[in-house]
């Protein structure tokens, strides 16, 4: 795994075609052409992969097909299907096709989600693919979701399409999961192949200023409990930003208006750009509702400050605003989160035993790379001591396809880069011995008294109470567009 919580794998495709096919049936599949020449190059007898694109109530769109990269282990290549596999899934390796997923998912803006998997297997497993297919679509999304700040909302998709093909006929079987039910068969679904699917879909840009606050009770910190004490806080954070007003080129615009009226049907298909803005409201003092808070006495504290760019794409069959502000608000959340993820990756994997202190750690610029023929971007996050050749070998060894480094958008966010601020901390990764864990429950009434003076991992959880009131007060109209 490289320093920015990527592991290094690589993947490669081979030579086949794929027959044209679509099964009209059930929930309805509209797939960018690309991705029918993408799979009939998949040569290998048995590969797995992600489907990527973005679900509505009415039908899905399927925009980008990517292989599971092939896994380094000691030295050696060894795909997700193991060639010893022989007539069994059985060797299939789950765990390496749901982590690329959640790389995967990193890379995708606003609007683009993993919305599937397939499956290529010879005839003989063809049987034992459909129950391998299941097992692959709950772990991807489980592991996807595991970290998710947002929340779904009733009009949120919850079925997956599941993909299996016949590496020798070619045959083409499409079936679809719900997620949030653990006990889901297997439904038919259509799948049809269909040009310019994203060619005029609108994109969405916005700038969010952060400057967040989590506050920490003990000077020595360990790792995990930092991840504790931030994700907490991000949390709390997010629900801001769902709860914000969104501005779409700056003017307010009811849930129900279609973003794209008065476009003629006939008009030739150009892509729109949005911009969008999103300001949290100060709390009302003449509010009935209360809040609470626990004061405490912080030795340190984490202050993540800076501009990030976010970006959203919306299909164009008739999107409505409040789908809009949906997916730029989820992309907002998404990059933030995404970053903390990899800074605490860092930390976890780098942990010094003598720590650091008051440390100034600048995160990852959020940087876009165009998917070949299309008009969509994908983005990656470039570390100071990367360059745009690290980036374009990410996005050849996550996605699959060659992007020349001068087609490298990272101009969208310069200065200030986003940081996070360790002040008055100490990280330090050898404090097992002498950390206590308080698992004692507390009562609301319960006072804190006097304790020794040894490190406690209970400090994490207790100091987001402080939070809570720092964030709720501290982030209002902080977060404005460009």
């Amino acid at each position: 795994m490289s320093s920015n919580g990527y592991h290094r794998i690589s993947s490669r495709s081979g030579q086949n075609n794929h027959s044209r096919q679509s099964v009209r049936m059930g929930r309805g599949y509209i797939v960018e052409d690309v991705v029918e020449k993408y799979l009939s190059n998949l040569c290998a007898s048995c590969v797995t992969g992600l489907l990527i694109g973005q679900s509505s109530s009415q039908r899905d769109f399927v925009v980008l097909a990517v292989r599971t990269p092939q896994k380094d282990a000691a030295g050696q290549g060894s795909p997700s299907v193991s060639r010893r596999a022989g007539n069994s899934l059985d060797h299939l390796d789950v765990e390496w096709v749901t982590e690329h997923a959640r790389q995967v998912s990193r890379m995708l803006p606003g609007g683009l989600s993993v919305i599937g998997v397939f499956l290529v297997t010879p005839p003989e497993l063809s049987k034992e693919a459909q129950n391998t297919l299941r097992r692959l679509i709950f772990a991807v999304d489980k592991h996807i979701s595991k970290g998710r700040l947002w929340s779904l909302t009733e009009e949120d998709v919850t079925e997956k399409v599941t993909l299996h093909i016949c590496s020798k006929t070619r045959k083409v079987v499409c079936r679809t999961f719900d997620v949030r039910d653990p006990k889901s068969s297997a439904k038919p679904a259509d799948w049809k192949y269909q040009s310019g699917v994203c060619t005029s879909w609108p994109v969405l840009t916005c700038s969010v200023g952060l400057d967040l606050v989590f506050p920490v009770l003990e000077l020595h910190v360990l790792p995990q409990d930092m991840e504790k004490c931030m994700k907490e806080g991000l949390q709390t954070w997010a629900k801001q930003i769902e709860d914000g007003l969104c501005l779409i080129n700056g003017k307010t615009m009811p849930g129900e208006v279609e973003l794209l009226a008065g476009q003629k049907k006939n008009a030739k298909a150009v892509q729109q750009t949005f911009r969008a803005q999103i300001l949290i409201p100060m709390a009302d003092p003449q509010s009935e509702q209360r809040s609470t808070a626990s004061v405490k006495v912080c030795s340190g504290s984490l202050t993540l400050t800076g501009m990030v760019h976010c970006r959203a794409y919306l299909h164009s069959n008739k999107p409505r605003a409040k789908h809009a502000t949906e997916v730029i608000k989820r992309d907002v959340i998404n990059t933030v989160s995404s970053r903390v993820e990899m800074f605490l990756e860092d930390i976890l994997m780098e942990g010094e035993d003598k720590g650091s202190v008051g440390v100034q750690q600048v995160l990852p610029r959020r940087v876009f790379a165009p998917v070949p023929g299309m008009s969509l971007c994908v983005c990656d996050y470039m570390f100071p001591d990367e360059s745009v050749s690290d980036v374009s070998d990410r996005l050849k060894e996550m996605l699959d396809w060659e992007t020349p480094e001068d087609s490298i958008d990272t101009s969208q966010e310069t200065v200030p880069a986003p940081t996070i601020d360790l002040k008055n901390m100490v990280v330090q990764k050898n404090l097992k011995a002498e950390s206590t864990v308080d698992a004692r429950p507390k009562t609301p009434s319960e006072e804190p008294t006097e304790a020794p003076k040894s490190h406690k991992t209970y400090y994490a959880g207790v100091a987001m109470a402080a939070a809570v009131a720092v964030l709720a007060t501290g982030t209002s109209l902080l977060y404005l567009s460009d």
